[in-house]
């Protein structure tokens, strides 16, 4: 695979436009084409080679395109939006939208990302090493779909809303996940590896939640049903015991909340319940 390396020229003051950073934009491209690609820094427009150092060459198509972007980009925006195949490698943070509406390939942050990171997904996989902002693969504010399809990993920490009006996919967190995960999910997997907040699930109308850590409470609109000694995510099989909780019936949901049972104690109470 061919490779394009991207180099911060200076430290970013300013938010910066950087959709055009895929290898759907660059593959078939000179070294001076991609560097005379427009994007926008705050209200002025701007060329490529503006703000990075470029060396390397693209493939002749996106699955041959290898792009590596060095340097802090916690205030460039949109990288990979769209990207159908090919990789991203990032060795630094990333700021909001990582990865918006990606079709395809891999992007990987050795770093932090901020919000909406994998907002819109189709495919691919995104993998964060670091840790997440908060609407992690969810719908944007007023719209009702989320991640469609794809997987993204967090081997950190992810913030609030994960995966909101999630439809497909698989979303793993390594560390905790804050509050409202999976609110309004309708499909897909949640894998929270650690603690959660309060309020998971809430809406949801399908789809499968697993909480391997610590949960404060379950909200009242979920019944449970029985212990379960395991459950898969993605094909992987995950031993337990867990909880496994029916909801949102507030919604009408059908969506699965598995809860580790050794973790949490204090819900003992609700096996008086199960059928």
């Amino acid at each position: 695979m061919a490779e394009i390396i991207l180099t911060l020229k200076h430290s970013l003051k300013v938010p910066l436009d950087a959709s055009i950073i895929s290898p759907d934009n660059f593959a078939g491209k000179s070294i001076n084409e991609i560097s005379s690609l427009k994007l926008w820094r705050g209200n002025k427009q701007i060329t490529l080679g503006e703000v990075f150092d470029i060396k390397g060459e693209a493939g002749s198509n996106a699955n041959e395109t290898v792009i590596t972007i060095n340097g802090d980009l916690s205030k460039a925006r949109r990288i990979g939006k769209g990207m159908s195949n090919g990789k991203i490698v990032i060795n630094g943070s990333a700021g909001l939208y990582l990865g918006e509406d990606i079709r395809g390939g891999v992007i990987t942050v050795n770093g932090d990302v901020g919000s909406w990171a994998g907002v819109g997904a189709k495919g691919g996989l995104i993998e964060i090493m670091g840790n997440a902002g908060d609407f992690l693969a969810s719908s944007y504010r007023g719209a009702r779909s989320g991640m469609e399809g794809g997987m993204i990993i967090v081997h950190g920490n992810a913030a609030n809303e994960v995966g909101g009006w999630m439809k497909n996919g698989t979303i793993k967190i390594m560390g905790n996940a804050g509050i409202f995960v999976g609110a309004n999910m309708q499909g897909g997997s949640i894998l929270v590896s650690n603690d959660c907040g309060v309020r998971a699930g809430a809406g949801m109308r399908g789809g499968r939640i697993v909480i391997l850590g610590y949960i404060p409470s379950i909200l009242p609109s979920f019944r449970i049903e029985e212990i379960r000694a395991s459950v898969k995510v993605n094909g992987d099989k995950i031993s337990g015991p867990f909880y496994l909780f029916n909801g949102d019936f507030a919604e009408g949901g059908k969506g699965n909340l598995f809860i580790n049972v050794t973790k949490n104690p204090h819900l003992k109470r609700y096996e008086q319940y199960i059928p």
